[in-house]
């Protein structure tokens, strides 16, 4: 595949599909059962993971499709989907309007495009890289990260977005931020793109959270740390089970706010 935007208008449509679907479900009562893990799931998340795995079988037949809901080891294929058909799930269960539909799109075990949509937010945030150009936009408008790096003595006028596995994680009960707890992994990370914070940090992401939003923060120049051993994430290693894998992450903005970040979440590498 030579040109990446060309896929942008179906997967537009596809998440404009499930999406309305979800709102409709949402609206209603909702039914949430406890997986294995001790996550989430609804009847909603079974319906949307079927219907988007089906599409985007049926219009790239010659792609992978891994999904949180039914395949999580990845295809021994040149191009892969990466499916959440609903990330936060919890939220969605208990009534709150912050949750979402993500598609990632791998070439060789690597994310190359990314599409988020956040149907009760009406946001759509996706973004494309590879060798021919990068790009990343917040609904349809080109994102660009502020060029310069906020004050540090400014900081409280600032927001840093955890997951509350972080705060155990890290031993802290208090920041030098207004902190703000989402519930879903991809789009507290893409608050960095989209400018409502300045550093987002989760600390049980699975490969379904993160390979649509990695490329899109990558396209913008936003700095994504691992926390754990490995510094590279991708390529992902064909034939394995992901299920299981958490991808423990730490994005800032800029380069300057590394180093406080990094003191910051020092328990993850201890």
């Amino acid at each position: 595949m030579k040109n990446l935007p060309s896929i942008l208008p179906f997967i537009q449509e596809l998440t404009k599909q499930v999406g309305d679907r979800l709102l409709a479900d949402f609206e209603q009562a909702r039914v949430a059962i406890a997986k294995d893990d001790g996550s989430l799931v609804t009847k909603s998340d079974r319906w949307a993971d079927a219907y988007i795995k089906a599409a985007l079988e049926k219009e790239f037949p010659e792609f992978g499709v891994l999904t949180e809901e039914s395949t999580q080891i990845l295809p021994d294929r040149e191009w892969t989907w990466v499916v959440d058909p609903l990330d936060g799930t919890t939220n969605f269960a208990r009534g709150i309007p912050i949750w979402g539909i993500s598609l990632g799109l791998l070439h060789h075990g690597t994310p190359v495009f990314g599409y988020v949509a956040m149907p009760p937010l009406r946001q759509n945030i996706y973004g494309w890289s590879d060798e021919h150009g990068s790009a990343a936009f917040f609904n349809d408008q080109p994102i660009n990260l502020p060029e310069a790096s906020p004050d540090p003595d400014a900081l409280g006028n600032y927001f840093f977005s955890a997951c509350s596995r972080s705060l155990e994680k890290m031993g802290r009960s208090k920041f030098p931020f207004k902190l703000r707890m989402l519930g879903v992994a991809s789009y507290n990370i893409l608050t960095v793109a989209i400018g409502s914070t300045i550093g987002a940090v989760e600390a049980t992401p699975k490969i379904w959270d993160i390979a649509a939003v990695w490329v899109i923060l990558k396209a913008i120049g936003a700095v994504w740390v691992p926390l754990e051993a490995s510094p590279n994430i991708f390529p992902l290693e064909m034939g394995k089970d992901y299920s299981q894998k958490n991808f423990p992450t730490l994005v800032v903005s800029h380069t300057e706010l590394l180093p406080m970040a990094r003191e910051i979440t020092k328990p993850f590498t201890l």
